[in-house]
């Protein structure tokens, strides 16, 4: 089967419910609109009356029509009623149905997506955003599409109860005839109930997958263009299209099999009810009326099973949403409090206490790790890429669950602080800066709300006098663009430092890009930094000699562990792997080394 359908997986968190969780599921949102779903089944009940009344009042007329009596006009005249009644009421029912779907769908999604805004980090780390998208967008509003052609459906089944009474009336023995060929639909869609379920799924799983390749294509159009890739993001494009498209195809040929043989079926019930129908009229059991009732009987029952048959992709595909938005919602996180303890103040004391830690199983990047920051200290790391430094930044803010040990937080057991409280207390700048589209101001207030404007305009200016204003064309409010591509880097960076000066943090976190900045905004952003680091305990995740050498203390890691701490200084005169690291990476950002370089070059010229 997994050959069939392209062989695409499920996420890792994604569930197979049960048709009665769902349903049970659905019933919740359901509940909640009460006077709206009552009005509605009101609808659903006279418009089953009125469909099921329709075909008796058609056989008494018949009747009527043969035996010459002044009745029929009155049964017309009934009959028009009923009609008028049933038009009446399936706008109403639909009027109703559509507001409730509307507003489940509604609710579904803002469940959906607050479930996706409290997934941790290891959540992102494993799983892509635009398959994550694509539950919140498309499944929802597959699922709400499928409800409203599922409530038809309802209505035709209350019908068939209605009509059923109405035939036992007339004969028995016929009644049996026609509930014994029902077995033959029932089983038929049952045999491909699972069949539906399994390629609906695999379509919705490539869709997603051609979601993801969209919203990461057009991420990166930058990038793309840059190296003259257009067309290999293209080609990959077409891939997974071309992907989604086979196996929607063979879904589709699936499915075009129901239609068919639920007909053929109908067809052969058909000629049975008109073989015994025949005779039963023939020896004066029944009426030639009751015959016709008969008939459309076999219409009436057969129509809702072929029904939901001939429409089973889609509502198999709007409960493989629903399966795939609940999977969402219910998905847990790996980062689990214990307890939720709220200090004030935040001192800003972190210890590591012998911590272990693993992104995936089997491949440590903590070995037993122990560390003491004391409140107000500033504290450097160094290290390779993979040594570690982003790590204990990550851990620090909680996006990520240690396997052993423990972290403090003035004392108190990391894992058992209001997560929102304590990191409301952070200030963490990325080493890729991200700025919501807006303003420099709304960026910046997005640290604190209650900052009022003359407040973050006298913290702004006193970032290198100011200077940096100037360079944005409307000051605070200029417009960064998405992802804040109107700035350059180093203006981002200086907007993400304000958005942390504004907000006050308690520990300060920073890891700082590696891109070269011009040595004017590089100034500008060690002012920012510094006062940073004079108000809070700080973890400097270091690529500038600048800032290393602003740190009270330098950490210097490999592979997980701590090799060798000190100031810069004392570091040095060790000759250690510092000294190493600061003739690789640091020495070239030294005046003396830039000095020497141009005497150098002069002398080579001379």
């Amino acid at each position: 089967m997994a050959a069939l359908f392209g062989g695409l997986q499920g996420d890792k968190y994604d569930r197979q419910y049960s048709d009665a969780h769902l349903f049970r599921r659905i019933a919740r949102y359901m509940a909640e609109h009460k006077r709206q779903v009552t009005l509605g089944l009101l609808g659903f009940l006279v418009v089953g009356i009125a469909r099921a009344i329709r075909p008796v009042f058609i056989s008494a007329a018949i009747d009527e029509l043969v035996g010459g009596s002044e009745l029929l006009g009155f049964l017309l005249t009934a009959l028009t009623i009923v009609t008028v009644t049933e038009y009446i009421s399936n706008y109403g029912r639909r009027r109703f149905t559509v507001v409730v779907i509307g507003k489940i769908v509604a609710q579904m999604r803002k469940d959906a997506f607050r479930a996706a805004i409290e997934r941790d980090l290891a959540f992102y780390d494993r799983h892509k955003s635009g398959t994550v998208i694509s539950r919140i967008t498309s499944d929802t509003q597959e699922f709400g599409d499928v409800m409203l052609l599922g409530s038809d459906v309802v209505s035709q089944f209350l019908s068939v109860l209605i009509l059923f009474a109405a035939l036992l009336t007339y004969s028995v023995e016929l009644t049996l005839v026609l509930l014994l060929t029902m077995p033959l639909v029932v089983c038929a869609a049952l045999a491909f109930r699972i069949v539906a379920r399994i390629v609906t799924r695999q379509g919705a799983r490539a869709m997603a997958v051609v979601n993801d390749n969209i919203q990461e294509s057009v991420t990166g159009i930058r990038v793309a263009k840059n190296f003259r890739q257009e067309q290999m993001i293209y080609n990959e494009f077409s891939a997974v299209n071309i992907l989604s498209y086979r196996i929607n195809l063979k879904r589709g040929f699936i499915m075009s099999l129901v239609f068919p043989t639920l007909t053929w079926l109908a067809a052969v019930a058909l000629s049975i009810i008109v073989w015994a129908g025949s005779h039963s009229v023939l020896s004066g059991a029944i009426t030639a009326g009751a015959w016709y009732l008969f008939i459309q009987g076999v219409d009436r029952f057969w129509f809702p099973f072929m029904n939901l048959a001939s429409f089973w992709s889609q509502f198999q595909q709007g409960l493989s949403a629903a399966e795939r938005i609940f999977a969402l919602i219910d998905a847990e996180n790996e980062v689990i409090q214990k307890d939720s303890l709220v200090i004030e103040p935040l001192k800003g004391r972190i210890s590591f206490e012998s911590v272990d830690f693993e992104y995936d199983a089997g491949e440590p990047v903590l070995r037993d790790f122990s560390l003491d920051i004391s409140p107000g200290e500033n504290v450097a790391f160094v290290g390779h890429t993979g040594a570690g430094k982003s790590t204990i930044a990550k851990l620090i803010t909680r996006y990520y669950e240690y396997q052993r040990g423990e972290i403090l937080i003035d004392g108190k057991d990391i894992r058992t602080l209001d997560l929102k409280s304590y990191r409301s207390k952070l200030g963490v700048v990325p080493q890729q800066p991200f700025l919501f589209s807006g303003t420099v101001l709304d960026n910046v207030k997005y640290g604190n709300q209650a900052a009022t404007i003359e407040e973050i305009h006298a913290i702004a200016q006193s970032i290198g006098n100011g200077e940096w204003l100037e360079s944005l064309q409307d000051g605070l409010d200029t417009h960064v663009g998405e992802r804040g591509g109107r700035l350059s880097l180093g203006q981002r960076q200086l907007v993400s430092l304000l958005r942390v000066l504004v907000q006050k943090p308690s520990i300060f976190i920073l890891d700082e890009a590696t891109a070269s900045i011009d040595p004017f905004t590089e100034a500008q952003i060690q002012d920012a930094i510094e006062l940073i680091l004079a108000r809070s305990t700080s973890i400097l995740i270091a690529h500038r000699l600048s800032t290393v050498r602003s740190a009270d203390r330098i950490i210097v890691l490999r592979e997980g562990r701590i090799i060798e701490e000190g100031d810069h200084d004392q570091l040095m005169r060790a000759g250690g792997h510092y000294a190493e690291l600061y003739n690789t990476y640091f020495r070239h950002q030294s005046l003396n080394y830039v000095e020497q370089s141009k005497e150098m070059f002069a002398a080579a010229g001379g």
